[in-house]
């Protein structure tokens, strides 16, 4: 079924269906299971499936060891279930293993965060020194996608070797991935030797730091599903970030932060932003980096952010702007492009800075999924057309 074939009911009908809390009607949204859109007649509001609204009303029992649903589109989609003690959100901020994370950037550095979600006392960074061959072709997007694949060809599998190890083993893909992208050079941390490669002084720095520790984790998304389901085969921790940033690379991020982007560029380059959402809307396009499904009182890492940066009057007029035609706080997306403006990042830096503080987090659900050694099994239910039996 198209989504223009749909059935869509507004937020309110939805709610009182369900007879859920908007917050978890928001979850469903996020976690896949209720398609939502915006409304052509108000670009503030949203309206939901209600095929969706009405499969999740529908408590009959189902096999134990099945748990496929229909996806938003039409299409088989298995679900997962996977318990993690790594990231959470709830009353509108996100924690890492149960400390708030927008808190936490304000002083830690991307190496402090990925030992709060690895666990260990030691430090897995003390002594890790550089490798020389670390010189790969093309752009940083296709460095960091090299040094993972080489690292996942040359590592050993995770099974049967110890924790302490493996953290190790995850400093040393995060220390070359950022090699990679940014070259070699003094041990300085992971912030300071992005900010040298683009150039930028120590309070700029610290905004990279900031925004570092913020990409670290957040929820159950493709990427990190990705990551641990390759950990779950014993891969090596370096493969199990290339799943992680593959899945990253596709639209559902990388192409939406170039939206965001894009769309920020209009904005800016007009001498009205509204006049330029106006025109975006006219064309029945939405305006991109607005609205969260988990946060509906706006994104807390992207309020971090926004504050920290101090970004200049024209862009702060686009973030009004897009609130007040949408009726929703940028969401991280927003943000992140935003700090890419103001720093004047190269193309694709922005995403390379989201994938390092990533891969942190890539690597913790990775570490913790070797650790519980429980595999993620999904179970596809067939739709297709009935076999021919003779």
């Amino acid at each position: 079924m198209t989504a223009m074939a749909r059935n869509w009911i507004p937020r309110e009908e939805a709610l009182a269906q369900l007879r859920v809390k908007p917050q978890t009607l928001y979850a469903y949204v996020s976690r896949g299971r209720i398609a939502a859109r915006q409304d052509p007649a108000d670009p503030r509001r949203s309206l939901y499936a209600a095929e969706d609204v009405a499969r999740l009303l529908d408590r009959s029992p189902r096999p134990s060891n099945e748990s496929a649903s229909q996806a938003p589109g039409g299409g088989a989609r298995a679900e997962t279930v996977l318990e993690s003690a790594l990231t959470a959100a709830a009353d509108g901020r996100l924690f890492y293993r149960g400390r708030d994370a927008a808190r936490l950037a304000d002083t830690l550095t991307l190496e402090q965060a990925a030992r709060l979600l690895w666990g260990g006392d030691e430090d897995p960074f003390v002594d890790l020194k550089p490798r020389v061959d670390m010189t790969f072709v093309g752009g940083p997007r296709a460095r960091a996608f090299a040094a993972l694949a080489r690292r996942a060809e040359e590592d050993a599998p995770t099974s049967g070797r110890s924790e302490k190890s493996l953290r190790r083993e995850a400093a040393a893909v995060l220390g070359e991935l950022v090699d990679a992208v940014a070259g070699g050079g003094p041990r300085l941390y992971l912030h300071q030797r992005l900010a040298r490669v683009w150039k930028l002084d120590e309070k700029d720095s610290q905004l990279v730091r900031r925004a570092l520790v913020l990409s670290a984790d957040h929820e159950l998304n493709a990427a990190t599903l990705a990551a641990r389901v390759t950990a779950s085969t014993g891969a090596s921790l370096a493969s199990c970030a290339l799943s992680g940033l593959a899945a990253a690379s596709g639209p559902l991020f990388g192409g939406e932060l170039a939206r965001v982007s894009s769309f920020l560029s209009e904005a800016r380059r007009g001498a009205d932003a509204r006049v330029a959402a106006r025109q975006r809307l006219a064309q029945g396009l939405d305006l991109p980096g607005f609205g969260h499904s988990l946060y509906p009182e706006g994104d807390p890492r992207a309020r971090a952010l926004i504050e920290a940066m101090n970004a200049p009057p024209d862009a702060l007029d686009v973030v009004r702007v897009g609130e007040g035609l949408t009726g929703q706080a940028p969401n991280f997306h927003m943000a992140l492009a935003l700090l890419g403006r103001q720093l004047d990042l190269p193309r694709d830096g922005v995403f390379i800075l989201y994938a390092v503080g990533r891969t942190a987090g890539w690597l913790a659900h990775a570490l913790e999924q070797v650790a519980s050694g429980s595999p993620v099994r999904a179970r596809l239910r067939y739709v297709g057309p009935e076999p021919e039996i003779d």
